[in-house]
């Protein structure tokens, strides 16, 4: 399913139907990026996130201008850039293959992306310091490419990047040769950063911590498609289908195959495995229509919105995991099995049975056929 954003102020970025094909002559072309609508606001934050494959980093280069655009057209800032060679695009980058020159010293490196926009020395040196010292790389500035490490690289690619002005920031998995206490660290100062200057920006991640701390609105791609563009909260409690449903969280949602009934109680059924029946009342009506209208669906639930110790059904312990802070359950409902999150510690040992209950303001319901979101919770998706 293709999602765009609903503009709110001014739009920066627009891409409207855009195609990229590899090969469009040869036997199997292969479609990277398929019809990709989406808007950008200005100041914005988006997360192109995705598992590899997904048309994320295609997305990106074409924006750069270091892909041609197959079909439909790119507008930044006003002006159609999708026919315009990258220099002129008005586009900051930082790609995951670093791209310094080898020639220059670090400090070189980064200032050289200030040479074009006719900074004197002076500013062009108090600003090379201070994006310096956001990414901790101070005591490098006069070493070279090759005597760095891949993780200084990388800081160096961001820092060049981000220290030139540019109607847009495209960064393509900026932290991901770093070590987790740095990229902790960096994610919040680059978040203020971006926030602070309003720098209109695409990240590409394969990490959901990432965007989910970075990004304003996250858009998930799967296939070459746009599964949906939203914020973090949305996301989690409004997937647009069950691709975005199962991927978006972790533990990812529990989701099953069921019957369902729709009359004066609301019942599905896993084949051998639970029966969960509601009260009419407890949907409304527009969700009881929804549901109402097919024989299957599949049903979700998020393992933090399991009720254990609780209802009338009942499922095995498979492993129990205290992590310090909360304990994991894999519990073996009809074959498959269920995790469940409890923010205490639980006693449950392997082999046990423990009673658990699904919340219906926590039941998302799915098409069976298309994987689209029927309802969550009480009301209709």
């Amino acid at each position: 399913m293709n999602a765009s954003a609903k503009s709110g102020g001014d739009v920066a970025l627009s891409l409207a139907g855009v195609d990229k094909i590899y090969a469009p002559t040869a036997e199997r072309p292969v479609h990277a990026v398929k019809a990709l609508d989406l808007d950008v606001r200005k100041g914005e934050i988006v997360a192109l996130l995705g598992s590899s494959g997904c048309g994320k980093t295609s997305t990106l280069r074409m924006i750069a201008g270091f892909e041609a655009v197959t079909r439909g057209s790119i507008t930044l800032a006003g002006r159609r850039i999708e026919h315009l060679a990258p220099a002129r695009r008005g586009v900051a980058m930082a790609f995951e293959g670093y791209s310094l020159y080898p020639p220059l010293t670090v400090r070189d490196n980064i200032a050289f992306a200030l040479k074009g926009a006719k900074i004197n020395a002076r500013d062009a040196d108090k600003a090379v310091r201070e994006v310096a010292a956001l990414v901790e790389i101070e005591p490098i500035l006069d070493r070279y490419p090759s005597s760095i490490s891949g993780g200084q690289q990388q800081r160096a690619s961001l820092a060049r990047a981000l220290v030139r002005p540019a109607d847009l920031y495209l960064l393509d998995e900026p932290m991901g040769q770093l070590e987790p206490r740095l990229r902790a660290l960096l994610r919040g100062r680059l978040k203020q950063l971006l926030g602070e200057r309003g720098m209109t920006s695409i990240f590409v991640t394969h990490d959901q911590t990432e965007a989910n701390a970075l990004a304003d609105r996250v858009a998930v791609m799967e296939g070459g498609v746009l599964q949906q563009l939203a914020n973090q909260t949305e996301l989690k409690e409004r997937p647009a289908n069950l691709f975005v449903a199962t991927f978006i969280g972790e533990p990812p949602m529990n989701v099953f195959d069921a019957k369902v009934e729709v009359g004066e109680r609301v019942r599905f059924a896993v084949e051998n495995g639970p029966r969960l029946d509601f009260s009419a009342n407890e949907f409304s009506e527009s969700a009881r229509r929804e549901i109402a209208k097919r024989a299957r669906v599949v049903i979700g639930v998020r393992p933090h919105d399991l009720r254990l110790n609780s209802g009338s059904n009942e499922a095995r312990v498979v492993s129990n995991q205290w992590l310090g802070d909360q304990s994991h359950l894999a519990l073996d409902v009809a074959g498959k099995l269920m995790v469940a999150v409890a923010f205490s510690e639980m006693g449950a040992s392997r082999r046990d049975n423990l009673r658990y209950d699904v919340p219906a303001a926590k039941l998302h319901v799915f098409d069976a056929d298309d994987g689209k979101a029927v309802s969550h919770g009480a009301a209709a998706a």
